[in-house]
């Protein structure tokens, strides 16, 4: 009888095994096919883009001619010399827009995060054309109502062709969507309530605080915005085009009537050189990560 109890006993304590459901295997199959697929929509595009630069059609050998000259084709460094300036100015102005009214609005006016962020979100919404043929049609009204006046030198002051600040200006509104939210996401995840609390007891200004304590613990996010802002300012044609201003967008697409594999040569460098960055600040915000949990 009591070797009858432990058989029972011992039986009850096996845990049965789990079984698996076929759910589970067609589930876990679907999903890597879509990653299958999605890897294929990326690289078979970058793959013939890269394909068709270093093939030469006449000899049908391979060469990388097309990348040796990007240096030295005509407008290059220009244009894209203009961009990167335009894109450094694009940063430091969203950045000093942006980060003081984050913080603002965190520590002081909680209750206009909503509002802030309806109103950031509003370049999503108006088409960048429609954003740009407004701009010049203000900007048209120079030779017309205000000639002679300091307003008509404002105006053409900036369209100067050399550094065109009204791009810059346009290219602020289009990057606060990016800009707020990779900041805001930063600041959700520190205390910087308690931070900037502390810095204040100590006697900092306000001015230090943002310099000393929130740069720093934001500096990941920082440099997020930047590189979105960097990214747009590289990649947009339409309010260039538009306005009639040379950047690095609308000289790859003046090149590429006579040059097509420098052209997309170009592209494919760029490109390159983006994710380069990308994951550079992949490695920044995990290796912050690492130091703050070890």
């Amino acid at each position: 009888m009591t070797a009858l109890a432990e058989g029972i006993a011992g039986a009850g304590s096996v845990e049965p095994a789990t079984p698996v459901r076929s759910g589970r295997r067609r589930g876990g199959a679907w999903r890597l096919a879509v990653l299958v697929v999605l890897g294929l929509y990326f690289v078979v595009p970058i793959a013939s883009s890269i394909w068709f630069t270093v093939r030469d059609r006449g000899t049908g050998t391979f060469t990388a001619d097309p990348y040796a000259a990007i240096p030295g084709a005509p407008g290059f460094a220009e244009a894209f010399g203009r961009s990167l300036t335009l894109g450094a100015l694009t940063v430091v102005l969203s950045l000093l827009l942006m980060v003081p009214t984050v913080v603002l609005v965190e520590l002081r006016l909680p209750r206009l995060r909503t509002a802030l962020e309806l109103l950031t979100l509003v370049p999503l919404v108006v088409p960048p054309i429609a954003l740009v043929v407004g701009v010049r049609s203000v900007l048209s009204w120079a030779p017309d109502h205000f000639y002679g006046t300091p307003v008509a030198d404002v105006m053409f002051a900036l369209q100067e062709p050399a550094l065109p600040w009204i791009l810059v200006l346009v290219y602020v509104v289009l990057a606060l969507p990016f800009v707020y939210r990779a900041l805001d996401a930063g600041v959700r995840n520190v205390g910087l309530a308690t931070l900037t609390e502390a810095a204040r007891n100590l006697g900092a200004s306000w001015p230090r605080v943002l310099l000393t304590i929130v740069l720093p613990v934001l500096r990941t996010s920082v440099l997020n915005a930047s590189f979105l802002t960097l990214a747009l300012v590289l990649g947009e044609y339409t309010v260039a085009a538009i306005l009639g201003f040379e950047t690095f967008p609308t000289w790859i697409v003046q090149v590429g009537g006579s040059q097509p594999q420098l052209s997309v040569a170009v592209s494919v460098l760029s490109l390159l050189v983006t994710w380069a960055l990308l994951l550079l600040i992949s490695a920044l915000d995990r290796r912050r990560r690492s130091e703050e949990t070890s």
